[in-house]
């Protein structure tokens, strides 16, 4: 498994320290789903729901979560990210929406965790936004599909494996 990077010596939590490592370019693309009533999969592509246009307040909602990760998750580094491209689409079959998340930086540390904090806080806003019509809704899976620069190399989830 290797030497454990966020804890000392002395077993306390710290924050990797990246300022010896190159910048580079470094991309990473998240995915995430909601599954809904048919009647709120309707409000949503029929631009009917009460709160408003789902799909672009829950899209600028996921670019706002990639630019506050650092906020949200104890040990992530803050860091200059260069875009995020969020992107909501209707799945007809399983009445699902499915978010894509694309972020990019060059910076000493990947973004993995703001393509997947974008993804869910778009998730999370869509279950708001929708909440009452659908309080059955079931947000799942969010998963890594690609990651490309840094040390480890070029990462691509296996299609072949299921969701």
């Amino acid at each position: 498994m290797g030497e454990i990077t966020h804890m000392d010596g002395a077993g306390n939590a710290r924050m990797v320290d990246v300022g010896e490592k190159k910048i580079t370019r470094r991309v990473a693309i998240a995915e995430g789903f909601i599954a809904l009533t048919p009647t709120a999969f309707s409000a949503v592509v029929n631009r009917q729901a009460k709160k408003g246009d789902v799909l672009t307040v829950a899209q600028i909602a996921g670019i706002g979560g990639a630019k506050r990760t650092a906020d949200l998750i104890p040990l992530c580094h803050p860091m200059p990210i260069s875009s995020v491209d969020v992107q909501l689409e209707p799945v007809v079959e399983g009445h699902r929406i499915r978010v894509v998340a694309k972020v990019g930086t060059d910076w000493r540390t990947g973004v993995e965790m703001e393509a997947m904090t974008a993804v869910s806080t778009a998730l999370l806003t869509v279950y708001d936004m929708l909440k009452s019509i659908d309080k059955s809704m079931v947000i799942g899976p969010i998963q890594l599909l690609e990651k490309r620069g840094g040390k480890s190399g070029h990462f691509v989830r296996d299609a072949s494996k299921p969701e």
